[in-house]
């Protein structure tokens, strides 16, 4: 089993920067591919990056050249790093993570609980 924090949200202006955490711990063998999801009340969660176990990254158009996803597979950590934030970022945001709990097993997605973000006009 696998748990996954989330930290580093809060309140900015627009323009402004955070950068979002996410700690996997647990009993498990691996992480693979890992990413930050968000969602907005009363809406569809959606995709904000991901990022492979040796690096590949992919974002979401609307945060391309903001934001930057990062990992430290020794630490079982990602980050996000968001510069230029916009009203419209503001969201839960989640760490997802896919997780092996064992050589021979599939993975399986563990997701953290969520940290508000909120960007201020």
């Amino acid at each position: 089993q696998a748990q996954l924090v989330e930290s580093g949200g809060g309140l900015v202006q627009s323009g402004g920067s955070l950068r979002l955490s996410c700690a996997a711990s647990g009993s498990f063998f691996s992480i693979l591919a890992m990413g930050w999801y968000r969602q907005v009340t009363g809406k569809q969660r959606e995709l904000v990056a991901t990022i492979s176990r040796d690096g590949s990254t992919n974002y979401a158009d609307s945060v391309k050249g903001r934001f930057t996803i990062s990992r430290d597979n020794a630490k079982n950590t990602v980050h996000l790093q968001m510069n230029s934030l916009k009203p419209e970022d503001t969201a839960v945001y989640y760490c997802n993570g896919n997780v092996k709990t064992t050589p021979w097993t599939t993975s399986k997605a563990y997701w953290g609980q969520g940290t508000q973000v909120t960007v201020s006009s």
